[in-house]
């Protein structure tokens, strides 16, 4: 017999948090997710080491109950640092940005605004990258609105064998990690920044990643949490700025690059989305969006223009049914401004 969540949370009233409270009563439980027995949720709290013991108690009593699977995801308020000791006179931690053990190169692919095809653009590059003969992973860190999973095709659960490290599912030569796989494709993201931040780094260095050449970050549009705890806790090798070549587009998408600027992450270059558009029928080409206008940007600023791509509802569809037109048309004229963007990375040392 399947648990429910009533069966959980009755469960979990059974787990004292080091202040003597149950961790329902005491607001730690979140974003609890259970299906077909497999049970998900996070731990808000202040440090996570006075909470260890409670979430391995709590996972203990799941398993008794019955969950096929249980994931505790822990975050932890951000805190200030402590001043160095001065007396000591040893040196100091280490700080910054470091490298994720096992990749050899990240590149974060970002936008000021939502709606350019920034998702679709990563997980092309990603699909091209391993179709160079690249090991290449995704971190969908599009918290709010996940969307790799679909667009990749990846439909599996992360399995965790021993409670600490989650192991990611791969299609189309691309290793994977994302939220969605943790929630319903409908179930809506609650979360603060706090919880952000937290499930992001859980995600890069508690990921069983491997060896990859590169790893791709598709962000969340805008310049906020996600972004700047990236770039403050990986060593980012890069950053691709996504765009159409709209006006209004392009005042938001010059919001993003002087943010990677601010965060001393490079700039790779930029790339024009729905550049422009070849009617099917009557071959006649339009620019929807207006043309040129990343270029002139990219120009303006120094930096180079990666690649223009097509508006085309074949990218469109590949997307939306889980196989990426580089991987379901690799010969179109739209797969192959992909297949040449990766070889320009590849190329340039990039990727």
């Amino acid at each position: 017999m399947s648990i429910s969540r009533e069966d959980v949370l009755a469960c979990l009233k059974g787990v004292k948090a080091p202040s003597g409270v149950d961790l329902v009563e005491a607001g730690l439980v979140r974003a609890l997710n259970v299906e077909d027995g497999a049970v998900r949720f996070v731990m808000e709290v202040d440090k996570p080491e006075p909470f260890v013991a409670a979430k391995e108690e709590a996972e203990a009593k799941l398993k008794a109950l019955g969950a096929t699977s249980v994931s505790v995801v822990m975050t932890a308020h951000s805190k200030p640092t402590p001043p160095p000791d001065l007396k000591a006179g040893r040196p100091a931690e280490p700080s910054g940005p470091q490298k994720v053990p096992g990749i050899d190169r990240i590149i974060a692919v970002a936008s000021g605004k939502g709606g350019v095809g920034k998702s679709t653009v990563s997980a092309n590059l990603a699909c091209a990258l391993a179709a160079e003969g690249r090991r290449v992973g995704m971190l969908d860190a599009d918290v709010y609105g996940p969307s790799q999973p679909r667009m990749l095709g990846v439909s599996g659960r992360p399995q965790s064998p021993d409670g600490k490290i989650i192991l990611p599912l791969r299609n189309y030569g691309v290793t994977m990690m994302s939220i969605g796989l943790m929630t319903n494709e409908d179930q809506a993201v609650v979360w603060r920044g706090p919880m952000l931040m937290g499930a992001l780094q859980q995600m890069l260095s508690q990921v069983q990643w491997g060896a990859l050449d590169v790893l791709i970050v598709d962000l969340p549009p805008g310049t906020g949490d996600v972004q700047m705890t990236l770039a403050q806790k990986a060593h980012l090798d890069g950053a691709i700025i996504v765009s159409t070549p709209q006006d209004v587009a392009l005042l938001d998408a010059r919001k993003g690059i002087d943010m990677f600027n601010q965060m001393q992450t490079p700039i790779i270059g930029m790339i024009e989305n729905m550049s422009t558009h070849i009617c099917s029928n009557c071959g006649h080409e339009e620019h929807v969006f207006g043309h040129g206008g990343v270029k002139t940007e990219a120009e303006n600023l120094g930096i180079p223009l990666l690649a223009e791509i097509p508006l085309h509802l074949d990218i469109r569809v590949a997307a939306d049914g889980g196989a990426p037109i580089v991987v379901s048309k690799p010969e179109s004229t739209q797969a192959q401004s992909f297949r040449a963007l990766a070889k320009t990375l590849i190329e340039a040392g990039k990727a």
